[in-house]
This record gives C-alpha cells, sequence and structure tokens, in this order.
C-alpha cells in the first residue's frame, strides 16, 4: 500500500510517502521552490517523493491531508461570533479568502491532485485527518515505542491547541483536548511578536535570547496572562491578547502590563528588558510544559514520552523536562511542525484509517536518521557544479573527509552537503555549515559573516554518540537536536568576579568552556549526538576531527544564511558558499576552496533574503 500524506495552504507545506508501512521520501516544498515556510500546493515535494520511491503518481493508492479545512473555517466564523463587532476588520480581510479557497479547500486540493495526474474516485482517494491527530500520529508510529503518551502542543490546529493522547500498537486515540483560542504556542507567539520578531519563524530567537535575561516578568504571565491549573491545563485572559479578533498578537493592556509598545524591529535596539521578557516566557512555557507531562504520566503510569507540534521545537523545554525524569524515555518528532503534518496524516491513513500493522525495530526509530530528502549521484554533482561556474577537486571518500577534518581543524567555516536533506527544521549534518567548535571565534563569525543573523545567536554541537557523556551532562541519544543539555563540570571555564556582572548581551563573548562555539551563555547546548548507522560520513568527518584535535564536537548549523531556506541541490549550495565567507565546500566527491573559485561569481547574499 502506498500513501501519499501532503501538509499544505498554512505555513510548511510538505509531502511525504509510504511506501508499504515505511517513509520512503519526506520534504518541504520551500526546499525546493526557496521561499521560506512556502505554504503553497507542495507540487514539487510530491513530485520528489514519488521519483525518490519510483513511483509515478497511479502508483499511489490513498491521499491523506493533515487537516479538515471545514472545521477551521467553523472555528474562525465562531470566534469572530463570539468576540462581534469587535475584529470587523480582520473579519473584512479573512473571509473573502476563506469563501474563495479555505472553504472549499477540498475541491481546491481535488483539483490540485487531477493537475498531477490523479485518477479514479477522488472521493474513496482523498482522506483527511486532524491537525492534532497528525501530530500525534507524527510522533507515535515513527516513535521506537510499543506504547506511550502523546502531548501535542502548537498554536492551533482546528480547534485544538493542545491534546494527549494514547499510542499502543497501531491504535492511537486521542483522550483530552485545550482549544483554541486558550493556546501555549500562542502566547508564546504573542512574545515573539512583542520583542520585535516574526510569529511563525522567530520562537527559536526567543527561545535563543532568553538566557541573557532573568525570568523578571514570569509572574505577571502566570499571574495575569495565563491560568495554571494543577494538571497543567490552563486558560488565557484574552483580554491581553489580539489575535482572536485583530491584525496583531497583543493588546494595549498587554503593553500596559510590561511597560510599553511592541519592539518595532527596524527602529529599536534589543535591551536588557526584551531579554528578560524572553527569559520570563520560555521560563513559564517550561513550568506549564512540565506540569503537563507530569499530570499526564501520573494519569496512566506509561513510561514513555512522545511529542510533537511547534512547541516541542523548544528543545530547552524537552531538555528539562527529560531531567525530570517522569518518563523513562521521551521521543520527539524531528519535524515536530506543520510540515511533520504530511507524514503524520500519511501514518495516520496507514495505521489508523486502514488498520496495517506496525513494524517496530527494538531501540530504533521509524525516521532514518531524518535524512530522508534529496540525494544527488556523483555524476550528477559534477555536471551541476560545472553549470554554474564551479571549480573543484574530485577526491575519494577517505580524503574527502581528511581534508574537511583539517579545514575544521584550522578553524575554517566548511559547507558539508552529503547524502539526503534533511526533513524538518534542523540540519542534522546532510545540509550543514560546520566549524570548529574550540574556537573562541567561530560563533560570532559565522553568525555575521556566514548567516548574516543576530549575534547572539547560539550554535549547536554535532558529538559522537559514544563521546557524548564527556562533554554533556546528558546520557541520552539526541540525534534530532531536540534537547538541551549542560556542558560537564570540567570541560567550563569560571567565571571571574567580574565577568558574572554583567548583564545581557555583554556576555557573549565569554568563553564559557573549551567548547566556547557551543556553549551558550548559561553553558547549555542543544545537543545532536551522531550516529554511524544513520550518517557513517558524518560520523567519520568528526571522528578524524578528533583523531587531530582530541575533540569529537564540532559546530553544525543550517548551511543556509537567515530568512534562505536550507539549501537542497549542488547548485544551491555553490550559490550560498559563493554569497558568504564559508572557506570551503563539499559536495560529495567534490571539494571547493574559496580562493579558486572565479570572483566574478561572488554574491552578496547579506540582503539577498528577507529578514526571518
Amino acid at each position: 500500500m502506498r500513501i501519499l500524506g501532503i501538509s499544505a495552504f498554512y505555513h510548511d507545506s510538505a509531502a511525504a510517502l509510504l511506501d508499504n508501512g515505511e517513509i520512503a521520501a519526506a520534504a518541504q516544498e520551500e526546499r525546493f521552490t526557496r521561499k521560506k515556510h512556502d505554504s503553497g500546493f507542495p507540487h514539487r515535494a510530491i513530485e520528489f517523493c514519488l521519483k525518490q520511491a519510483g513511483l509515478k503518481i497511479d502508483d499511489v493508492d490513498f491521499v491523506v491531508f493533515y487537516d479538515k479545512p471545514f472545521l477551521k473555517f467553523e472555528r474562525l466564523l465562531e470566534t469572530y461570533l463570539a468576540f462581534a463587532p469587535r475584529g470587523f476588520v480582520s473579519f473584512q480581510k479573512a473571509i473573502p479568502v476563506w469563501l474563495k479557497e479555505k472553504l472549499f479547500q477540498k475541491k481546491l486540493l481535488q483539483d490540485e491532485l487531477k493537475k498531477i495526474g490523479v485518477e479514479g474516485d477522488l472521493e474513496k482517494k482523498l482522506l483527511f485527518s486532524e491537525h492534532h491527530l497528525s501530530h500525534a500520529a507524527s510522533a507515535f508510529f515513527a516513535s521506537p515505542f510499543e506504547e506511550a503518551a502523546v502531548l501535542t502542543m502548537d498554536g492551533v490546529g482546528e480547534w485544538a491547541t493542545t491534546s494527549f493522547g494514547h499510542g499502543k500498537g497501531n491504535d492511537l486515540k486521542m483522550v483530552r483536548e485545550i482549544h483554541f483560542p486558550h493556546s501555549l504556542g500562542l502566547l508564546y507567539s504573542a512574545f515573539t511578536y512583542y520583542t520585535g520578531f516574526k510569529v511563525n519563524s522567530g520562537e527559536y530567537k526567543v527561545m535563543g535570547l532568553a538566557p541573557y535575561g532573568e525570568p523578571k516578568y514570569t509572574d505577571k504571565i502566570l499571574q495575569h496572562l495565563i491560568d495554571l491549573k494543577e494538571d497543567g491545563s490552563f486558560r488565557l485572559d484574552l483580554s491581553y491578547f489580539n489575535y482572536c479578533t485583530g491584525l496583531t498578537m497583543t493588546s494595549q493592556k498587554f503593553h500596559d502590563l510590561f511597560g510599553g509598545p511592541p519592539r518595532q524591529p527596524d527602529k529599536d535596539r534589543l535591551d536588557q528588558r526584551h531579554m528578560d521578557l524572553a527569559a520570563s516566557v520560555q521560563d513559564a512555557t517550561e513550568r506549564i510544559v512540565i506540569q503537563l507531562a507530569g499530570a499526564i504520566q501520573k494519569e496512566t503510569g506509561l513510561k514513555n514520552l512522545c511529542l510533537a507540534g511547534g512547541v516541542a521545537l523548544n528543545c530547552v523545554a524537552n531538555g528539562k523536562l527529560l531531567r525530570k525524569k517522569y518518563f523513562d524515555h521521551i521521543w520527539i518528532q524531528p519535524a515536530a511542525g506543520d510540515a511533520g503534518g504530511a507524514l503524520g496524516a500519511a501514518l495516520a491513513g496507514h495505521h489508523l484509517f486502514k488498520k496495517q500493522p506496525r513494524k517496530l525495530t527494538p531501540g530504533k526509530d521509524f525516521m532514518r536518521g531524518s535524512y530522508l530528502g534529496p540525494e544527488f549521484t556523483q555524476e550528477e554533482i559534477q555536471t551541476r557544479l560545472e553549470s554554474v561556474g564551479a571549480q573543484f577537486t574530485v577526491l575519494d571518500t577517505d580524503s574527502m573527509i581528511d581534508q574537511c577534518a583539517r579545514a575544521l581543524a584550522d578553524e575554517k567555516a566548511l559547507g558539508w552537503f552529503q547524502g539526503r536533506m534533511e526533513f524538518g527544521p534542523r540540519a542534522l549534518g546532510g545540509r550543514s555549515i560546520l566549524g570548529d567548535a574550540r574556537s573562541p571565534s567561530m560563533q560570532s563569525v559565522l553568525n555575521l559573516k556566514v548567516k548574516f543573523r543576530e549575534s547572539f545567536r547560539p550554535f549547536a554541537p554535532s558529538v559522537l554518540r559514544e563521546d557524548v557523556a564527556d562533554w554533556f551532562e546528558i546520557g541520552e541519544d539526541s540525534p534530532y537536536m531536540l534537547l538541551v543539555a549542560d556542558v560537564v563540570q570540567n570541560r567550563r571555564i569560571a567565571m571571574t568576579e567580574e565577568q558574572k556582572a554583567l548583564f545581557g548581551i555583554d556576555k557573549l563573548n565569554i568563553p564559557r568552556s573549551d567548547i566556547p562555539a557551543v556553549t551558550h551563555v548559561d553553558y547549555s547546548a542543544r545537543i545532536q549526538t551522531v550516529h554511524a548507522d544513520t550518517n557513517p560520513a558524518y560520523h567519520q568527518l568528526i571522528s578524524r576531527f578528533k583523531e587531530l584535535t582530541g575533540c569529537p564536537v564540532i559546530v553544525n548549523t543550517s548551511f543556509n544564511v537567515r530568512g534562505e531556506p536550507i539549501v537542497c541541490t549542488p547548485e544551491d549550495a555553490f550559490r550560498c558558499f559563493m554569497g558568504t565567507d564559508l572557506d570551503v565546500l563539499a559536495v560529495g566527491g567534490c571539494l571547493m576552496l574559496k580562493e579558486e573559485q572565479d570572483p566574478s561569481l561572488k554574491l552578496n547574499y547579506a540582503e539577498a533574503f528577507e529578514l526571518d
């Protein structure tokens, strides 16, 4: 049985294909169109999935969409009616779009599927999951667990914003939900907006900014904005928010409570107050997530927990939840956001709608390291690079590994393009920019000269799985960069009294450990454990770096500049290489040095993409 899952029409459109129960392919549309968070119908992602599996669209038995559009329309209409006459301006803007497109989304989907050649009775072939069921299915059915509690948290689906389910075998039942407008994701997004970042893409900036501040406003959040119950359920005081009826996230009452209007990113600098606000919403979020999970464990007695939804990308909260030890094991879907809904829809179709059994491998999840996107043969790589004027040397695998490891040891910034592209928002050693974690200057070099983004943004360490406990206070696998843990004590550098007295961004350039490029100001790091079985080339590279330096840790950040989707093709990689201060580029067996390239091919990537 072949099942195609689709997410589309909101943000982060994607497609995923199951071939007889195995994930054949999955990818976000943005990687092909080069439009960040592309929400359009995922034509290119579907085309890739079919090609990767060697199938035609006629070979697909069912297509499953990740949510139920009519329920979304119902929520929109009921919300406006509940708040009328407030929100009429927003209503005027939204309703024509919904009447034209969203209300008739089933027909729109059918029309798009016909365009790509889907034939037969679409009433039988096209199935609909629900938004949070798709998230839950992507978490449980892709996990290594026979039985688990499932917690999903995001902004909003149809009505649900938070849901709790129980998965066992090939069955998954949703037990309880919290409904819109009461949303942990929208609470976090309100602070994203208020601190001057873009909603639905800047939330990770707030998380990265939080350690520079103090959680001075946590009590205000918990006293005024959100009523948190003992079982982790909650309700927001909607008088502080504007997302139900307005065109912004926060109300004047919110601004009065926190001391002024939202930050204007093009006018207002980030100051200590913004850092304290970030620290406070992060602290409140962690408390809520931990309270929810603890109540679920107490109610169910289950030993395993699966997480999905956009809030599950909050790796700091995940790390703190892990350390609470409510559950023996936690597994987080690497494509936890809406893109992962495509995979969840396909998995729901396979196991819940069509009652197909699961094939569990003890100790292993279903994601293949999340390397589910396109890959290119050496011949294709060479042809594509030649077509854009790249000058390269072709090396065998051992020589490539050695030269790249030496470049990292020499503090070069390396573009690394190998194997299949990752599915989800994290680069995991398939489409990555790499650096020497021991370098005190590497974080600022990569942020300012390569990524063209804010200096405070932290970088993640990739560490050999077998060495992780020697460097970080974690003994678990963290292959998807979704858990934060502290650097071990004996690798830290103690701060002087003068350094301890510094505030906010002044802390940035103080080396905190033997691996300063990946150690955040609070001694934490967002860890990726690298495994030889899922990414042998990346494991070999870090192993060779360890032989040269004694350190099994390197910097790993996504291969793109801010505002650009992660690179997908060799041409994308070369353009990014020529538009930034990357020193070395490795694509398959092709090695490129910046000084050997035609200077006329240099690009200006600093302003090439819209701010994220």
